[in-house]
């Protein structure tokens, strides 16, 4: 043998240099031939041998053990038992996680073979598969893999040197705790898809992740003290992850703050490693599952959010954390039917009934029903409140001890139970809406007292309590400070906050929810105390029909503190909202679902009773719609520019030919070029629609217009103006970036008011305010919110495009003949009498769905300026309507600022002709006739005419002609547009003068109304002439009269002095 090994490898042997043989094989001497024995596969087989028979007596040592005990036979088999459940559950984990990971590397082929009807669910597949608005995210997950190394880097340091030195100081047994181990492995978490909520709040983003997490984590504790060493090696987290990217301000970095929440409760699996291995026999594994997941639930799943503020000084902080509600369901559990028998005797030969009750589920509020003994038809009758938060995304869950409820139900308000194979349940479900004004607060009582509830009765408000900060707090001992915690309570039910510790002015930035039964009887109570419960730093009581008289129902102030120090005060935000029910029922029309089928088409997320509200009967924009507010610039002048246009290389110096660019909000608008000037005068107006968004800042900027480039003159951004709603600024701004040179500007703020008596008032003003070289100014702000449309004659996706003026933005929806957009609009508007709201809904391609035309005038005419209702579409199907609010805000200007503002109540002066005393007035002529001193300019607003006489059968055409006297030639001539056939013109048209003040009190205004009988004849029919002389006047009253008018024949009407 040794022979045959020296002169080359035996077939089936490693040859020289080979792994087995190293690179001794050329040697061939006997003592290597001796050593290959110690270290060949005989070696091997008897280690493992040895292994084998050591685990078969460490499996018999139980039963040793308990014989040595004295124990019986039943000890052993408990055992046998417990061990083969761990066992089973420990295999089932591994081929759940050996699943999940095989799906994340090849997700395509997984995706394939389920499409082709192979081993995987529709629930295993990536959500971007089962719904079409779910986008995938790969993109996303390469940066994830990239950065996961790092973020294993970043967890260890914090488990390490943050969390472990906080365990071992919790407790003194827990002294010598350490992280042996942490390993997040390879395996990165993962974003399966991406939906995008688009128009839901103009003012937010709003994403929903789907994440999975099928880790190979490996973490190991040890407490050397008791020699107990535990952990974790892999581990598997799904869930949909709803990121709120909110507020959007106009600064960097864009968002002000990052919200992170589970809608619902993700579903969690561990696989426990040491001591935890109990953790995974049957029973003890779903529990300690369970209440992982409740901590988890404790600060991440609704109504509980993650605030992540990403700017200083972050405003309203509570609020994002905990904003309000979208509306409260209501839940009728009535009874169910047809239940299993659960309980059985005789080892199954006598069939018993069950005891059950039902767990009423919405995120984390839960509500356990009473049992009802050996039934299997049991009738509870309870009734339960839910406050929701989200839309789309929250789901009602009901679940009985023998199922759940599925969301598809058959006949109108039976839903089949999940799981169980048979039973049916009977429920009601109820929309609440938010209302913020009282006035429906009686009809909600007296509804609620028609109901018989149990075991609560209904809820008629809901009050949320923003607990902001304290002040001067009391020192309960000398020279030490408080930690101080605030306990709320309203009648029986009591929220505590956090403890602030060490301070005698803490800040908290919580907030709690009550329901209301009864608001104009009931209080809430505020105790401030230490944090030993047993300190008082003081006291409140607030009585909550306050809020029923308060503006928007919120009370927002500081509170005084009772029984505590003299300044000692609180400060807190008080919301109630009155709880309406919109419609009877969520669920009145179900449609049965096919067998497996995901009611994409409908919701969101299949199988939502929440995300699918009933039709309601107004729209529900959220509290910032109509808050806008209109910011109006003038840009009246700028003085000592620097000269650009310089000539022979500077030798010669010019001027130069300024224009202006302003920009806010989003907007831009630039003035004409004044040519050759170095104090240019522009005198233009701009407005522009803003909301409350910190950061908006109004920017100007100045250049010279060259053939090339133009050249930079010097630049104002407006960090430090902070307008108010119904204040103004004027003043000269220092230009920046450059060595002279001012501007001077007018900003004013005006406050849309739902009060049509001042819309002639504005008008009036705003003729004033023109000025040439600008467009008409708006009289008015109208706020559109388009909540949803139905019965619409779908042929793809439907989109909207609404306009006055100006078309808006048109936002798609999915295919379906009841889209929900929940978009807003904003439209300055001129003259609301004669404009109208043209909406038209299209379908992707651009085809009509229907249109509808809404004149203003209607809204004039509306309670409030304000309509709320379903409006019928023209040029559409059968049926075919859509949900608007439309409100109606008169743009009152600001008073002061060199402006002059009309009599709110300007009585008019009424005369009349001797001539023609006995037959009455020929009619009326409204006149503004005014000196803007700035300008140096005459100006004259024609507004309109009232009670026109026609001298013929025929209704006249009227115009209005105005002549300067002396002068009576085309230069000082001017005329209104022609009204068609009217008794009643309106015009509201300015005239302007260029005239020196002392000139202007020379002459006298010759007003005459003319009807315009034909373009063929020069000579126009009069009705009527006024003469004002302006020597009589004082033009820098600002008065609207109504001097009379006489034909010509018989004289002239000579206005007095106080009739301008």
């Amino acid at each position: 043998a040794r022979g045959v090994a020296c002169e080359g490898p035996a077939p089936g042997l490693p040859g020289p240099g080979s792994a087995a043989g190293g690179g001794r094989g050329q040697s061939g001497g006997p003592m290597e031939q001796r050593e290959g024995p110690g270290i060949g596969p005989g070696s091997g087989e008897a280690l493992a041998a040895l292994a084998a028979f050591g685990k078969l007596l460490l499996s018999l040592a139980p039963v040793y053990v308990a014989g040595r005990l004295g124990l019986s036979l039943g000890f052993v088999l408990l055992g046998l038992a417990l061990y083969a459940g761990w066992r089973a559950a420990r295999r089932a984990k591994e081929r759940s996680l050996r699943a999940a990971r095989r799906l994340l590397q090849d997700e395509e082929r997984h995706v394939s073979a389920a499409a082709a009807g192979l081993c995987l669910s529709a629930r295993e597949l990536p959500a971007w598969v089962s719904f079409p608005d779910v986008e995938k995210a790969e993109w996303l997950n390469k940066i994830l893999a990239q950065a996961w190394p790092f973020f294993g880097q970043y967890m260890e340091k914090l488990l390490v040197e943050n969390i472990a030195p906080m365990i071992r100081a919790s407790n003194t047994h827990l002294q010598t705790f350490a992280f042996t181990k942490v390993d997040m492995g390879e395996k990165p978490l993962r974003v399966m898809g991406v939906n995008v909520h688009t128009g839901q709040n103009k003012k937010q983003i709003l994403l929903d992740l789907t994440i999975s997490y099928v880790g190979d984590v490996h973490i190991d504790v040890e407490v050397k003290k008791f020699f107990c060493k535990a952990g974790v090696k892999g581990m598997q987290l799904h869930g949909v992850l709803r990121v709120i990217l909110e507020p959007l301000i106009g600064d960097m970095p864009i968002v002000g703050a990052l919200t992170m929440f589970f809608i619902r409760r993700p579903t969690l699996d561990i696989n426990w490693t040491g001591m935890t291995n109990l953790l995974d026999i049957p029973g003890l594994s779903s529990l300690s599952d369970s209440m992982i997941m409740d901590s988890i639930a404790a600060f991440l799943v609704l109504p509980n959010r993650l605030l992540v503020p990403l700017v200083p000084n972050l405003h309203d902080v509570a609020q994002l954390r905990s904003p309000l509600p979208r509306g409260i369901v209501r839940v009728h559990l009535r009874e169910a039917r047809d239940l299993q028998s659960k309980d059985k005797y005789v080892k199954g030969l006598i069939e018993g009934k069950s005891d059950p009750y039902a767990l009423v589920r919405v995120g984390t509020q839960v509500f356990t029903s009473q049992v009802i003994d050996e039934s299997l038809n049991p009738a509870w009758n309870e009734t339960y409140e839910f406050v929701v938060h989200e839309v789309p995304g929250q789901e009602l869950e009901v679940e009985t001890r023998v199922g759940g409820a599925d969301p598809c139900p058959v006949p109108p308000q039976w839903f089949p139970l999940q799981d169980s194979g048979r039973g049916q349940l009977h429920l009601r479900l109820e929309w609440l809406t938010l209302l913020s004004d009282a006035s429906k607060l009686e009809q909600v009582l007296q509804r609620n007292r028609g109901i018989s509830s149990k075991p609560e009765a209904p809820s008629a408000a809901i009050l949320v309590v923003y607990l902001d900060r304290a002040q001067e707090l009391p020192l309960k001992k000398p020279g030490k400070e408080p930690n101080p915690m605030v306990q709320l309570s309203v009648q029986d039910v009591t929220r505590e906050s956090r403890v602030v510790y060490n301070t005698s002015s803490p800040v908290w930035d919580d907030a709690f929810r009550f329901f209301l039964q009864d608001p104009a009887n009931q209080d809430i109570d505020i105790q401030v105390k230490d944090d030993t419960r047993q300190t008082s730093l003081g006291s409140l009581s607030v009585r909550l029909s306050r809020l029923l008289s308060a503006e928007d129902l919120t009370l927002d102030q500081w509170f005084q503190l009772e029984n505590s120090g003299p300044g000692s005060r609180i400060y807190m935000k008080l919301v109630m909202r009155i709880l309406f029910l919109d419609a009877p029922e969520v669920c009145n029309t179900p449609q049965p679902c096919a067998p497996g089928q995901l009611d994409g088409e409908t919701s969101t997320f299949a199988g939502s009773s929440v995300d699918m509200p009933p039709r309601p009967s107004r729209a529900s924009p959220d509290a910032q719609f109509g808050t806008e507010s209109v910011i109006r610039i003038h840009l009246l002048e700028a003085e000592n520019l620097i000269a650009k246009d310089n000539f022979m290389g500077g030798m010669i110096r010019g001027k130069s030919d300024p224009y202006a660019k302003v920009r806010l909000g989003g907007q831009s608008f630039r003035s004409h070029v004044v040519k050759e000037e170095l104090s240019p005068r522009w005198n233009e107006v701009y407005e522009v629609v803003v909301n409350e968004i910190p950061g908006q800042e109004v920017e100007f900027e100045i250049y010279d217009k060259d053939i090339d480039k133009d050249d930079f003159l010097g630049r104002w951004v407006g960090t430090r103006i902070k307008l108010g709603r119904g204040k103004n600024q004027t003043g000269w701004l220092p230009l920046e970036d450059v060595k002279s040179g001012r501007l001077h500007v007018r900003l004013e703020c005006l406050a849309p008011t739902p009060n049509s008596a001042e819309l002639e008032q504005v008008l009036m003003v705003n003729s004033l305010t023109q000025t040439q070289r600008s467009a008409e100014l708006s009289s008015a702000l109208l706020s559109v919110f388009l909540d949803r449309a139905a019965d619409l004659p779908v042929m793809g996706g439907p989109g909207l495009s609404a306009f006055t003026g100006s078309p808006a933005t048109p936002q798609t929806a999915t295919s379906t003949s009841e889209p929900i957009w929940d978009e807003g609009f904003s439209f300055l508007v001129k003259r609301p009498h004669v404009e109208s709201l043209e909406l038209q809904v299209k379908d992707e391609g651009g085809q009509g769905l229907g249109s509808l035309s809404l004149p203003l005038t209607q809204l004039l005419a509306a309670e409030t300026l304000t309509l709320d209702r379903w409006f019928p579409l023209s040029r559409a199907g059968p049926g075919s309507q859509v949900l608007l609010r439309v409100q109606l805000g008169v743009s009152h200007p600001a008073g002061g600022g060199g402006i002059p503002v009309p009599p709110h109540n300007a009585a008019p002066s009424l005369l009349r002709s001797n001539s023609e005393l006995v037959e009455g007035p020929l009619g009326q002529l409204q006149l503004t006739v005014w000196y803007h001193m700035d300008e140096r300019k005459l100006v004259v607003i024609v507004h309109s005419c009232r009670k026109l006489r026609a001298s013929s059968k025929d209704i006249p055409d009227p115009y209005v002609s105005l002549i300067l006297l002396p002068d009576k030639n085309r230069v000082t001539k001017r005329k209104t547009t022609v009204r068609k056939r009217t008794l009643n013109p309106e015009f509201n048209e300015r005239f302007e003068w260029e005239l020196p003040p002392e000139e202007a009190t020379r002459r006298r205004l010759e007003a005459c109304v003319k009807n315009s009988v034909s373009f063929m004849s020069r000579e126009k029919e009069p009705l009527g002439k006024v003469h004002l002389d302006l020597s009589q006047m004082d033009l820098a009253q600002v008065k609207a009269q109504w001097p009379c008018q006489t034909a010509p024949r018989g004289g002239s009407c000579s206005a007095p002095g106080d009739s301008g």
